[in-house]
């Protein structure tokens, strides 16, 4: 009787390791549901969103320009930041705000992109904490819901 109780107990417990190592995998390599909140990517994003985010383009290096993306903010680590790639590796970027009137251009460094939302008046970007590591990109948003 006890053999049995232990059997089905290890079973179980293989079972719930075995899917959790899918479940992980999927998540970590081809993406998952965010809900992104926050004014800076409007309107192409509004508050509360739903959207896909698919993960492979980020291990395979094909962000572009354009692309919009999840980051780890530079900020708070704990916390993932919803913004749009302006800028790549070796590229001029225009650092300043759009209300300044002398404008200054900076190149993002190497192993960096540029992140900026389209929200401007309303975003804490690039142009406030400087290239981000391409190591901070989650995945790229591929489908709004």
């Amino acid at each position: 009787m006890l053999r049995n109780a232990l059997g089905k107990t290890f079973r179980f417990l293989g079972y719930t390791v075995q899917y959790g190592c899918i479940a992980h995998c999927a998540f970590e390599y081809l993406g998952g549901i965010v809900v992104c909140s926050g004014p800076s990517m409007e309107p192409t994003i509004q508050n509360s969103d739903i959207v896909f985010s698919e993960n492979l383009s980020r291990h395979f290096y094909c962000i572009r320009k354009g692309d919009i993306v999840i980051v780890k903010s530079p900020n708070d680590p704990k916390s993932n930041i919803c913004k749009r790639v302006i800028g790549l590796e070796g590229d001029k970027v225009c650092t300043s705000n759009p209300s300044d009137f002398l404008k200054s251009h900076s190149y993002v460094p190497k192993g960096h992109v540029w992140l900026e939302g389209d929200n401007l008046r309303n975003s804490t970007d690039s142009r406030c904490y400087g290239p981000v590591p391409y190591g901070l990109i989650r995945g790229r948003i591929c489908l709004k819901v």
